[in-house]
């Protein structure tokens, strides 16, 4: 049990991490928010491909790591995106 969420936690912070790089732009994410899109992105990504029957390979899942970060970058855009409603920037009143 305690191994499952340390290697969610894990996991999770390498795919959120690697989903920013992927997403153009800069981000304005705190190393948290990162952190939970990426773990709810891995554990997401884990479900889908063992209903798939996609996760059940020797060695290194790939296709599950694939989903999980195409999820984590669906996360980060979905995160930023609603951020960015939410800030007031440059040429904006904040009203």
């Amino acid at each position: 049990m305690i191994g499952a969420i340390v290697s969610a936690i894990v996991i999770g912070a390498i795919v959120g991490a690697l989903a920013r790089l992927l997403v153009p732009g800069k981000q304005h994410m705190s190393i948290g928010l990162t952190l939970i899109v990426g773990i709810v992105a891995a554990l997401l990504g884990t479900l889908i491909a063992h209903l798939f029957g996609l996760a059940d390979t020797r060695g290194i899942d790939w296709i599950e790591h694939i989903l999980q970060l195409g999820l984590a970058v669906i996360g980060v855009l979905l995160v930023t995106r609603i951020g960015m409603g939410r800030t007031s920037g440059p040429g904006r009143t904040g009203t």
